[in-house]
């Protein structure tokens, strides 16, 4: 009797620390009142400072949408992007949420939901570049000075598919895109949401883009592997607003209203 009992305490501890194990993101977020994200407010529209110095941006719609219908409060926690990982695993926050490709590198180290949006990389080249670049295949010349933000998949394709140019990262979009504005760099590889935003509010008549996606990019939350419970339950939040009209609202809030660079300047 004794053993058995012995075994039965062993077996509801073990059942115990498994349960507790399994408390993933979502759950904390719920038992602290508020969802904690990672973002870099750098990329346009996803994720941005307005000029009162609030993020705002259609990723962070959304997020403050999941946090309402968990009945918490959102936190966006500004974080630079090529530590975001790191600050993830190491508890800074619940979730990343900062405009970040699904890539099967990062998936080594992440669980990803669902893709939210499906995005690819395009061109801005300086104008007097107009007739002479005409894809990125055309910049692969150690001639050509190529700009993009460290951390991102911008920098990795640059350093993949156009190897052969100089390639110089900053630690944020519109450093990256100024320098192209001044003359310093040919060309800035990016994605095309960012990318129809800033030559039309940073180009000022000197950058052409080239508005052709060359890379298959799904964006998606980050968040510690193994924590399927969270990644069910963000998934499934997709899935409604994507059928209720709330991903559309927003949606169209950011990237057929143009309204929100007022903000911005």
């Amino acid at each position: 009797m004794k053993k058995y009992l012995s075994r039965l305490l062993v077996g509801v501890t073990a059942l115990v620390a498994v349960t507790a194990a399994q408390a993933g993101a979502i759950d904390d977020a719920v038992k602290r009142g508020t969802l904690r994200v990672g973002m870099d407010p750098t990329y346009m529209p996803f994720q941005m400072t307005n000029k009162r110095g609030e993020i705002i941006g259609f990723e962070v719609d959304i997020l403050k949408a999941m946090a309402k219908s968990m009945g918490v409060k959102f936190e966006a926690v500004s974080t630079a992007y090529d530590g975001i990982i790191p600050a993830l695993l190491t508890d800074k926050f619940d979730m990343i949420g900062s405009g970040m490709t699904l890539t099967q590198e990062r998936n080594l180290r992440l669980n990803f939901s669902e893709p939210f949006i499906v995005v690819g990389q395009t061109l801005l080249i300086r104008k007097e570049l107009a007739g002479e670049i005409k894809s990125y295949k055309d910049l692969n010349n150690e001639k050509y000075r190529i700009t993009s933000k460290l951390g991102t998949t911008g920098e990795m394709v640059t350093k993949k598919l156009i190897s052969k140019a100089k390639y110089h990262g900053y630690d944020n979009e519109p450093e990256a895109v100024m320098d192209l504005v001044n003359g310093k760099a040919d060309a800035f590889v990016y994605d095309a949401p960012y990318n129809v935003v800033a030559v039309e509010k940073m180009g000022a008549g000197k950058l052409v883009f080239l508005d052709e996606p060359f890379t298959f990019e799904p964006l998606a939350f980050g968040l510690k592997k193994g924590d399927y419970d969270s990644i069910n339950f963000i998934n499934n939040f997709l899935h409604q607003i994507k059928h209720d009209g709330t991903y559309d609202r927003i949606h169209d809030k950011w990237f057929k209203n143009k309204d929100w660079l007022k903000e911005m300047e």
